[in-house]
């Protein structure tokens, strides 16, 4: 697996620090005092060759020379020394390094790929180099040069800035906020982001995930682990550089609105993870989410002492997609019991100015033992009446005594005391109440939580079926596009845009190729013949934008208007493009649709995510309009209209005034069948549909554009090679026949698998799951399982197998890749009762096939000794087995592919 190793360099046992120094202001030295004040409870030593005592700690002349073997190797030596330092760390045992130290380069040649070959060779993993460090309060371990150790606490940091993670950890130990990790990655030459989402994500100590992002290196490996986190916990990132202008030179529309942040945004959304803008709101997050879990709904109650900012906290909830809580006659009645005459008498629940602790305590405890919200905020304004600190104490009773007697049960309380002093701040955060200096803060705060929610919701979602009369002509599309390849072109022309939408059964407007005027005249008299008028557009594989050189002339009503009309648009084009190469003209029917909506749908092709979906307001006035939704493929129904609806044009899509709504999912099932097609023919590097014209009766193509060339694979492994996100992995499905003419369906394992797995469960003995996870497993939890259940194929898959009579769960065997995609760890496990029939055999041989087709080099796995029928197999399939030198109650197992 990608966390591989992990465990020996975030809780390492022992720990040794090459480039330790004596002179004050290096970064050896920096890092020694860390270490010693961090209290670190296992092995340290020194190595230093000029030294042989730094700071009150003997120093060895190399890594060779220490009494111990060290887990993790911390380096701040220059850069010159590092590959032949990683080399000696592997032969003397190491895990893995964190490599402080700049300058080692990049690419063939450089110091940098000398230490990866070198940490490759012994199995290592190494953090950095140009890093700050790693900081495990768990471990007792600081080994950075920041300048605070953060508390223990729930909250992971990975960042690809030191002095943001340096950062955080100041704002942290301001707010009684703790870290169970902070992970500065720096190049990450070997263990990036993603391999860390993994580690954390499973980590039982870590609440949520935060990341600062500059750029990803490898966006399938990012969108699996990102995904993989956001199911059970809640991942948020600042990505710096938004206002990159990537689109610049961009040759479509399509390409023009899909600018490189508003990928990262695209892919971020489809990964669950939220995304913040500034460190001010991750500071805010932070706060939130290392103190509360997400509530089942978005139903918001407002406590406070002060009417105005009440209902600012109203207004800002109601724009980020909040719900102010309702309140029920039952509700107010309690409320009214307690409170003066003069209260609100709604949400916000305004208790007035005088308001102390006991009525703060009064009306806090009925709202929060109403079912009809889903959080409370208390807010607090100071005043010369009641002491804001005694409120506070009031307060932080009330929550921790309901807290003790719901556990699980309780919901989120957020805080907000205006202007208050550091003493309030830190109580309220003692009793683990988040709280913020403006109501907008906490609002965005309690939103982060609802956000969370829906992004899981959405990530667990059954995608809904397709129509079965959508069956693709593929072979037919590729070959338009592979005839323009063969030709050396870049684009296709308008007659082969046609027959490629035909083959995925987009409606366009029948389209024909005049090279001159009779031509076109004739191709117009059959249109004008149907009492129709006739559209001519230029047709030049240089002119991306029509209209731009008057080449579009539309409602043509005779043959010398048609003669006119293209004498014109030839001599306009030349003239204002005299180096573009021009075919002659398209001839189209006009479209007279007047109630119908023009949008735009299109891919894009992104260096860093591969293809992307685009889809919002067509015309010629994209660019300057410029709503649009942009989105990763593969797209269902669901994840198409979702993309539909974040854009403003969505609105014109339903019913207004005598305009009848859009014929229903016309629009998105273009976008999925666009998806499809990309999937198909990733040869296809960009394309747009501009105007789409969308009314009650469907869905008409008017103009397109598609660009073709060679593939570039982005990605490792199988699947398109140009999406960062595989889609479902259909193509391995299969009908086995195993002992005695039983006969099996295998699929891979789908989300909507999880109650068929917990039944799966009960049929496995207590002794076969002891076996199958090396500890003894009474329950089963939802996150446990979710992990198991929602895969997205791009490392990890696993297979379930049925019974074709009974449809029962029979098994389940999976696999998971290392962080350099060249080998893979396997888990299988059947009933207990079914044993001995084949299945087992089966399902390994399967995933053997699926492995090699992958391109991984080998299988691996964990064997208990005791479990020899297992250990027979794998001899029996040709798996090496050795004992573990460390475990000797467990069997390595390797085949080599």
């Amino acid at each position: 697996m990608s966390t591989y190793g992990l465990k020996n360099l975030l809780a390492p046992r022992s720990v040794a620090l090459v480039g330790a120094s004596p002179r004050k202001g290096s970064v050896g030295r920096a890092i020694l005092g860390n270490i010693q004040k961090s209290q670190f409870k296992g092995e340290f030593g020194l190595v230093n060759p000029r030294y042989s005592e730094i700071d009150g700690s003997s120093a060895a002349g190399s890594l060779a020379e220490l009494s111990f073997v060290p887990e993790l190797v911390v380096i701040t030596a220059p850069a010159t020394s590092i590959p032949g330092l990683i080399d000696e760390a592997g032969r003397r045992g190491a895990a893995g390094a964190v490599i402080i130290s700049a300058g080692l380069g990049h690419g063939p040649g450089s110091l940098a790929n000398g230490t990866e070959k070198a940490a490759q060779k012994y199995g290592m993993r190494l953090i950095g180099p140009n890093c700050l460090g790693i900081m495990m309060p768990g471990a007792n371990l600081n080994a950075s040069f920041s300048a605070h150790m953060p508390n223990k606490g729930s909250l992971a940091l990975i960042s690809q800035s030191g002095a943001i993670a340096a950062g955080m950890v100041d704002w942290a130990a301001q707010r009684a906020v703790g870290f169970s990790g902070v992970v500065s990655i720096g190049d990450q030459l070997d263990v990036d982001i993603a391999d860390l989402l993994d580690y954390f994500a499973l980590d039982a100590e870590t609440q949520a995930i935060l990341l600062y992002i500059e750029a990803i290196k490898d966006a399938r490996k990012f969108m699996s682990a990102a995904r993989a986190a956001a199911r059970i916990k809640p991942v948020v990132v600042v990505k710096s550089g938004r206002m990159a202008q990537g689109a610049k030179a961009a040759a479509t529309h399509t390409g023009a609105l899909a600018g490189s942040d508003a990928v990262y945004d695209a892919a971020f959304q489809r990964a669950g993870v939220l995304r913040v803008s500034d460190l001010r709101e991750l500071f805010d997050c932070a706060e939130t989410l290392g103190r509360l879990k997400s509530p089942p709904g978005k139903r918001l109650v407002i406590l406070t002492n002060g009417g105005g900012i009440g209902v600012l906290a109203v207004d800002r909830l109601v724009e980020l997609g909040g719900v102010p809580a309702a309140m029920t006659p039952e509700i107010w009645a309690k409320l009214d019991a307690v409170l003066p005459p003069t209260w609100s008498g709604s949400n916000p629940v305004d208790i007035v100015g005088d308001a102390g602790p006991a009525r703060y305590a009064a009306a806090l405890e009925v709202l929060l033992a109403d079912s009809g919200n889903d959080a409370v905020l208390v807010m607090n304004v100071q005043t010369a009446i009641a002491r804001a600190d005694e409120i506070a104490g009031a307060v932080t009773e009330i929550v921790r005594n309901y807290r003790e007697q719901r556990r699980e049960l309780s919901k989120p309380v957020l805080a907000v005391w205006i202007g208050a002093d550091q003493k309030i701040s830190a109580l309220l955060s003692g009793a683990g109440i988040p709280n913020y200096p403006t109501e907008d803060d906490a609002v965005r705060g309690f939103m982060h939580l609802v956000r969370h929610r829906e992004a899981v919701e959405v990530l667990a979602q059954v995608p809904p079926a397709m129509p079965s009369s959508f069956a693709p002509d593929t072979e037919g599309a590729r070959r338009i596009v592979a005839d323009a390849l063969a030709d050396d072109r870049q684009w296709l022309d308008p007659i082969e845009i046609k027959r490629l939408f035909d083959a995925y059964d987009i409606a366009m407007v029948p389209t024909y190729a005049a090279t001159d005027a009779e031509q076109a005249v004739a191709q117009a008299s059959v249109i004008l013949a149907q009492g129709s008028t006739v559209v001519l557009k230029i047709m030049s594989r240089d002119i991306v934008h029509k209209s731009d050189v008057g080449g579009v002339v539309l409602n043509l009503t005779s043959a010398d208007a048609v003669r006119a009309a293209m004498s014109d648009i030839l001599a306009r084009a030349k003239t204002m493009r005299p180096d573009a190469r021009i075919s002659g003209v398209m001839v189209q029917a006009m479209v007279l649709r007047p109630k119908a909506r023009e949008l735009i749908l299109g891919l894009a092709d992104d260096p860093t995510f591969g293809t992307v979906m685009v889809f919002g307001c067509g015309g010629t006035a994209v660019e300057i309009i410029n709503d649009k939704a942009l989105a990763l493929p593969p797209l269902d129904l669901q994840l198409a209209r979702s993309m539909i609806e974040r854009t403003r044009v969505s609105r014109l899509l339903r019913a207004y005034r005598d305009v009848p709504a859009v014929k229903e999912d016309a629009v998105a099932m273009v976008l999925v069948k666009l998806a499809q097609m990309a999937a198909d023919i990733p040869e296809i590097r960009g394309l747009d549909i501009n105007p789409l014209l969308a009314d009650e009766t469907g869905v008409l193509a008017v103009d397109a554009r598609t660009a073709v060339g060679r593939v570039e694979r982005k990605f490792r492994g199988s699947g398109p090679a140009n999406f960062a996100v595989r889609p479902y992995p259909s193509q391995w499905q299969r009908h086995l026949e195993v002992k005695d003419g039983w006969r099996v369906f295998v699929r891979p394992i789908r989300p909507e698998d999880e109650p068929l797995i917990h039944e799966f469960l009960r049929h496995v003995t207590s002794h076969d799951l002891r076996l199958r996870f090396f500890a003894s497993m009474k329950e089963f939890s939802h996150d446990f399982i979710a992990r198991l259940t929602q895969l997205d194929y791009a490392r990890a898959m696993a297979f379930v197998a049925f019974d074709e009579i009974t449809n029962e769960l029979l098994g389940v065997v999976r696999i998971h890749s290392d962080s350099i995609y060249e080998s893979g760890e396997y888990g299988i496990l059947l009933r207990s009762d079914l044993k001995g029939r084949g299945l087992g055999w089966a399902l390994m041989q399967l995933i053997i096939e699926y492995a090699k087709s992958e391109g991984l080099k080998a299988i691996s796995g964990d064997v208990l000794t005791e479990n020899t029928v297992m250990l027979a197999m794998c001899r029996s399939l040709g798996f090496e087995v050795e004992s573990d030198p460390a475990e000797h109650d467990i069997c390595s197992v390797r085949l080599a592919l």
